[in-house]
């Protein structure tokens, strides 16, 4: 005798409608993860010093993303305290209504830092062409060599 739906059908497509809306509703984290993956290859598996430096570009991009994904807290608000007057002034301060803006700060830092870090590869890419005439690894170490 022939039983449909087989058993166990329906309990494996509630498992994998699970699965599929844990992996839309985590996708900030899924991007952080290929921007970061792309920005790695870049850095390692090119030759040219310009597209290393674009790859380390994405890659701290990707990690920026990252942290402001983590910082990121459903229904809160900024964490600017009100001081009122009267009986109203003693209010209970909980921290679960607020989003805890360290990440952010960091990442501003973070920013501050990448933009400083690519203007100064920028820098000595240039110096290197200027010395040796091409801004590809392998030509610049045969120079070096000879």
């Amino acid at each position: 005798m022939l039983i449909w739906p087989p058993a166990g059908i329906w309990t494996r497509a509630s498992e994998m409608n699970e699965l599929l809306a844990l992996i839309i509703g985590k996708s900030n984290y899924w991007a952080a993860l290929i921007l970061l993956l792309i920005g790695l290859y870049g850095m390692i598996a090119k030759n040219n010093l310009l597209k290393k430096i674009i790859g380390m570009s994405i890659f701290q991009s990707a990690i920026i993303l990252f942290y402001v994904s983590i910082g990121d807290k459903r229904g809160a608000t900024i964490p600017i305290l009100e001081h009122g007057h009267g009986p109203e002034a003693e209010q209970v301060i909980q921290a679960a209504h607020y989003a805890n803006p360290l990440p952010h700060v960091l990442m501003l830092t973070a920013i501050v830092v990448g933009v400083s870090t690519l203007g100064v590869a920028l820098a000595i890419i240039q110096k290197i062409y200027r010395v040796h005439g091409t801004i590809e690894e392998d030509e610049i170490l045969e120079s070096i060599d000879e």
